[in-house]
């Protein structure tokens, strides 16, 4: 081929590749509900889409075949054309450049994009022209993924590797539209699909807000812990909270110090504790509530890439990420970050950053800190997760912990009553 014939072949090409990658990504896009709606409302090309829809592998291997032929073809004829004009070398280094741009917007990013804007117009437009054609190159495609699966390590794919599944939310979304879910339940479903794609370490209870116990406390001590945190599950601990050596249940302290005559103080938590149960923090959400169901269990702690421990997931954590925050009108309203009570008295958010506190009082704090917040700040001095009414003295501050109930009846330290120290050691030196 001379003169300009290659170049306007090669433009031909493009746009045709073009048209069959917006046709791969409106296929692939439509949903066999809404393709049934549309043949109840008779509108032309509907029973040759749904006929297309219900083969969907096939047609969308033919549209990939029929698109890299195409983008093939063009780069061969673009090659032609620069080569006479500019030389080999410059010609082909032309030819990359340019189909590299070409492939990536005008093949790629623009068709498919209007290929989903525009799924069902250009569906219901391509249906008949792929069906003739599919008579002729279906074959073809068939035998070049059988060679592709032959070549390919491990077990190839019976349809190819370019088949899509339905988007089951397209069919839920239309439910919704049509009346027959609600859109709570919509939101439901959703959640339970997200569920597989949701690590553990997002819903869990950080490492920094676990309520724990050593193993060398009594029953007593832990059945007082569990009734002031409101927690029926708490991890027992040996030398540190990396060193989790136990579970203990309410249950089981309850029932040995009920009947006891001392409270508990004779037995040992550790005599009581239950096998831990470690999972990785990167476990998904599904695979862990089957996990839970599988081994009847209702807590697991979690472990981080260092093998330290990162948090807790309970059982109730992982279904509130499918029904929602349950709230009820006890619940607490947002917190006000700092409060004004008067003479240097401030009842403050526990998650108020220590600088901000720092400014209240004039004062500052070591850049060696390992907390960031007022809460962080109560935990550190305490040595442990504090619970409401602890109450430590640190920097010349008084801090005391205020909470509740929280939505699961769980205890949090929701605010700090921030005080100064009364410098009770000038009195002395006066005396």
């Amino acid at each position: 081929m001379t003169g300009l014939a290659p170049l306007f072949g090669a433009v031909a090409l493009v746009m045709l590749a073009g048209l069959f990658s917006a046709i791969d990504a409106a296929i692939s896009t439509v949903s066999i509900a809404r393709v049934e709606e549309l043949v109840r409302d008779e509108r032309p090309g509907a029973p040759r889409l749904a006929q297309m829809v219900s083969e969907r592998p096939r047609y969308i291997n033919l549209v990939v075949l029929l698109r890299i032929a195409c983008e093939t073809s063009a780069t061969v004829l673009l090659a032609a054309y620069l080569t006479e004009r500019i030389g080999l070398n410059w010609g082909l280094f032309a030819t990359a450049a340019i189909m590299v741009v070409t492939s990536f917007v005008v093949i790629g990013v623009g068709p498919r994009t209007l290929g989903r804007q525009n799924a069902y117009s250009i569906a219901l437009a391509a249906a008949l022209p792929l069906h003739a054609i599919s008579v002729l190159l279906t074959p073809i495609s068939r035998l070049l993924i059988l060679l592709g699966n032959a070549l390919t390590p491990g077990r190839g794919f019976r349809n190819g590797p370019f088949a899509s599944e339905i988007e089951l939310r397209e069919v839920v979304d239309l439910a919704q539209q049509r009346g027959v879910v609600a859109d709570d339940e919509r939101r439901m479903i959703q959640s339970v699909f997200e569920l597989g794609d949701t690590p553990a370490r997002e819903v869990m209870v950080p490492r920094t807000e676990m309520v724990w116990i050593e193993a060398g406390k009594n029953a007593g001590q832990a059945t007082s812990l569990a009734v002031r945190s409101g927690h029926s599950r708490i991890p027992v601990i040996g030398e540190n909270v990396d060193d989790v050596v136990g579970v203990v249940y309410l249950k089981d302290l309850v029932g040995r110090t009920y009947y006891s005559t001392n409270g508990g103080r004779d037995t040992l938590v550790g005599e009581l504790m239950r096998p831990p149960v470690f999972v990785p923090d990167s476990k998904p959400l599904d695979d862990l509530l089957r996990e839970m169901q599988r081994t009847r269990n209702h807590m697991a702690l979690l472990v981080d890439e260092y093998g330290a421990i990162a948090g807790l997931v309970s059982i109730e954590d992982v279904l509130e990420e499918i029904v929602g925050e349950i709230a009820d009108e006890y619940d607490a309203d947002e917190i006000a970050p700092v409060e004004d009570l008067g003479d240097k008295v401030f009842r403050v958010s526990a998650r108020l950053p220590i600088e901000d506190l720092g400014e209240l009082y004039d004062v500052e704090f070591e850049d060696d800190l390992d907390v960031d917040t007022v809460g962080g700040l109560l935990a550190l001095q305490l040595g442990r997760v504090p619970l409401p009414g602890a109450e430590v003295q640190t920097h010349g501050l008084r801090l005391r912990a205020e909470g509740g109930n929280d939505h699961r009846g769980r205890v949090r330290v929701g605010t700090v009553l921030v005080s100064a120290v009364e410098p009770v050691e000038d009195e002395n030196a006066d005396a």
